[in-house]
């Protein structure tokens, strides 16, 4: 069964993008208005995220976030065939000599970013990374429960000399690194609701009491790892433009939280700029919070 969807995916991705987009609008309706995917939880996430705002500007964000989802959709089947020439054209980084240089010869690097825009295609960074070939690269990632969908995925996240972490593997994985003198570039996506048994914090994240990761902040300290935020931009339809931010050339010499702190104020920053394009439809706000931490 593997095989026969991957195969179709790689044809469908074959397609060009002005057809993509034609479907992702046709696959709007349905979505919205038909099959009302979780637009329950992306109308309660709204609505308490911008308190400020009226229903009818709620309504336009929703709407713009279901347009963009469908278009995130058929941009990363599109990964299956998309070439190293098209994707440094659609998707650009600023910024990557500095990271290079705050590495230098000895030290890894942290990148923080979220689910915003199309982070499937942040995995092409070791095409504008790759001029030291010391360096590893990687992205932590919480395998799907479809276990076919989640073979797929790791293939289109693969497909530029990236690799992908499990989240429960991922301090034996960088121990390893570490004891071959390797350095190594690894992404964390830390803007999901935490497992109860995980280490966590609680902060206020948009208009909202929010328990978050500190998972990236503890092995970015124990590693002595430099640490960006990836501020995105959707430039226009099929185009994005990544901005390293640098957050800490020593983590381990802040106080405790600053760095998930920062992080989450990035975040926000860059959703407030432009709301429709981060991942409303994810039931963030699920668990509350009964014990202070």
């Amino acid at each position: 069964m593997y095989h026969i969807i991957s195969k179709m995916w790689f044809l469908f991705s074959l397609l060009p993008f002005r057809a993509l987009y034609f479907l992702s609008d046709i696959l709007y309706f349905p979505l919205y208005y038909c099959i009302r995917y979780r637009r329950k939880i992306v109308r309660k996430n709204l609505l308490n995220a911008f308190p400020e705002k009226d229903l009818k500007t709620i309504i336009k964000i929703e709407k713009k976030f279901y347009s963009f989802f469908c278009d995130y959709i058929v941009e990363t089947v599109k990964m299956f065939s998309l070439s190293e020439k098209n994707i440094r054209k659609r998707m650009t980084f600023e910024g990557a000599d500095d990271v290079i240089r705050e590495m230098g010869n000895d030290k890894s690097c942290i990148l923080n970013l979220g689910h915003y825009c199309n982070w499937e295609w942040i995995t092409s960074i070791p095409l504008h990374l790759s001029a030291n070939s010391r360096f590893c690269f990687g992205q932590i990632y919480q395998p799907l429960q479809n276990k076919l969908f989640d073979k797929l995925f790791l293939k289109i996240r693969g497909r530029f000399n990236a690799q992908s972490i499990p989240r429960k593997n991922v301090l034996r994985n960088i121990i390893g690194l570490k004891k071959e003198n390797r350095q190594f570039v690894i992404g964390f996506i830390s803007d999901q609701t935490p497992q109860r048994r995980s280490d966590h914090r609680w902060i206020d994240f948009l208009n909202q009491d929010t328990c978050v990761f500190l998972g990236a902040e503890h092995i970015a300290r124990k590693t002595q790892s430099v640490v960006f935020y990836l501020d995105i931009t959707r430039i226009k339809r099929g185009y994005y433009n990544c901005r390293f931010v640098l957050l800490s050339s020593n983590p381990h010499q802040l106080p405790e939280y600053a760095l998930t702190d920062m992080y989450f104020q990035h975040l926000e920053e860059t959703i407030r700029r432009n709301p429709p394009y981060w991942l409303w439809s994810h039931n963030r706000w699920k668990r509350p919070r009964t014990v202070k931490t």
